[in-house]
């Protein structure tokens, strides 16, 4: 598995792209800005995207989506939950930032135990709403995405539309912190951590 971290947008929010070496297909995780640069990183690297798997829809994660539609025509994946924030900017909080957003309808609708694949990879869809009621996380062995859920020494805000502290923490306690602790975790902001780390040293948890 090659793994690419770009760090986009105002909020510095982080954008995976995730490639198979042996097949050279990949998916991308998040689409927060300047599509641009993640079309540079595909051309450069020769792999074929197969689809974009959102980990909720808050504008600072998929402003780039549309132009990465345009250009690569591969299906857009988001929990059922987030069809909503897909189609209102309200929603998806781009009014309150001032940004314009158009309706995009996605592909593929998202449940608990879903699989993303990518050539031989194969991650896990955990469903772990309180930061918003659309947020997942990706598993496979070893490694977590873990959206805006749980972050190095934080857990994402819960005061927006949908969020729900108490449950945010549920999700963590019952599906995150079970994992083994050399569990990478990469957010979606800040930098990477382990679930170990985490389990230690959180405050929040």
């Amino acid at each position: 598995m090659k793994l690419h971290t770009l760090s986009l947008g105002m909020l510095g929010t982080n954008s995976y792209l995730v490639a198979d070496e042996t097949t050279g297909q990949s998916i991308l995780i998040d689409a927060p800005d300047r599509a641009d640069n993640i079309l540079e990183v595909l051309t450069k690297e020769g792999y074929t995207l197969t689809e974009i798997v959102l980990t909720h829809g808050h504008y600072d994660h998929i402003l780039a989506l549309k132009d990465l539609k345009n250009a690569t025509h591969v299906p857009i994946a988001i929990h059922k939950n987030g069809l909503a924030s897909l189609k209102s900017g309200e929603n998806n909080l781009c009014v309150l930032a001032g940004y314009d957003w158009e309706p995009i309808t996605p592909d593929r609708l998202l449940d608990e135990g879903d699989r993303i694949t990518a050539g031989t990879l194969s991650f896990q869809v955990l469903h772990t709403p309180g930061h918003t009621q659309d947020s997942i996380c990706l598993y496979r062995e070893g490694i977590l995405f873990s959206g805006d859920t749980l972050f190095a020494g934080s857990i994402g805000r819960y005061d927006l539309p949908t969020g729900n502290g108490r449950q945010e923490l549920k999700s963590i306690q019952e599906k995150l912190m079970t994992l083994p602790d050399d569990t990478e975790v990469y957010p979606g902001h800040g930098p990477k951590t382990t679930i170990g780390k985490e389990r230690r040293e959180n405050p929040y948890l």
